[in-house]
């Protein structure tokens, strides 16, 4: 009799570990937003998207039966590679044109769902408080991912500082500088490190988030701000293609353009952060 009952214990706990497994049967990771708990766990930067999404949790999540977990990321790589594996439901810190090209190179399967917010890209400097000072043969340090390079070249060229090839847009390498009268060096760098190489170069294109994060004041300290008006460098939230109108997502993306969200944004970030229209 112990015998018997030893061994229907083992049948039962084979039973149960087969049922909380987070895997199908042909092993592909399932989302965190799908986990039995209805957890959905969000990567997300720190500033502004991991502020945003603790607002709406703290406000507005419990009574839209959303369980909101934010997990916070300090690159643009692990958030994507994550939410691609299923360790994540969601993330909240990138753009389309970044998104498309990172499913280009990387072979991921990942959809953009809500636009949030815009990022001006600026450039700052720690020796130049206007544009034209810029010397001759000055460093500039740029976002070395294709899409902020591209972004990064036209601010520039947007402003004067140097020309690039006919319809190139924000597509833009190195390569594409047509006329640079001022002989600028340009230093790609990774996006996150770019606030820390103020101090070594004259200037630098940063991301919105990272200026922020640094402490810098996009509306009065850049030297130049990317334009609103028709950017399509919109910040939204992201889910594995197929799971866009799981329930969690299409709740956290109402929210995320709930008016309250929008008034936080506005009052918090003074201008350096903008809501979608």
């Amino acid at each position: 009799m112990k015998i018997r009952a030893l061994a229907g214990v083992a049948a039962l706990s084979l039973l149960l570990a087969a049922c909380g497994t987070s895997q199908s049967a042909t092993g592909s990771a399932k989302p965190a937003a799908e986990s039995a708990d209805t957890v959905l766990k969000v990567g997300a930067s720190p500033v502004p998207h991991g502020e945003i999404l603790t607002f709406v949790k703290d406000n507005l999540a419990k009574q839209a039966g959303l369980n909101l977990e934010v997990v916070e990321f300090t690159d643009y790589v692990q958030p994507n590679v994550q939410l691609n594996e299923g360790q994540l439901g969601a993330n909240f810190f990138q753009h389309k044109p970044y998104l498309d090209d990172f499913n280009k190179s990387k072979g991921t399967k990942l959809s953009f769902v809500t636009p949030v917010h815009l990022e001006p890209l600026g450039l700052y400097s720690k020796k130049l408080t206007d544009v034209a000072a810029l010397p001759n043969e000055a460093t500039v340090a740029v976002p070395n991912d294709a899409t902020n390079l591209g972004r990064a070249l036209k601010l520039l060229a947007d402003n004067g500082l140097i020309t690039l090839k006919d319809g190139v847009g924000t597509a833009a390498t190195e390569r594409d500088v047509t006329g640079n009268p001022k002989k600028l060096t340009f230093k790609p760098l990774e996006a996150p490190l770019l606030p820390r190489a103020l101090g070594d170069v004259d200037a630098a294109v940063i991301n919105g988030n990272y200026a922020i994060e640094a402490g810098l004041k996009p509306a009065s300290q850049a030297l130049v701000l990317e334009k609103t008006e028709g950017n399509p460098y919109v910040n939204g939230l992201v889910v594995q293609t197929g799971h866009e109108k799981d329930a969690n997502v299409v709740t956290l993306g109402k929210l995320l353009q709930d008016p309250k969200v929008k008034e936080f944004i506005k009052s918090k970030y003074e201008g350096a952060v903008i809501p979608a229209q």
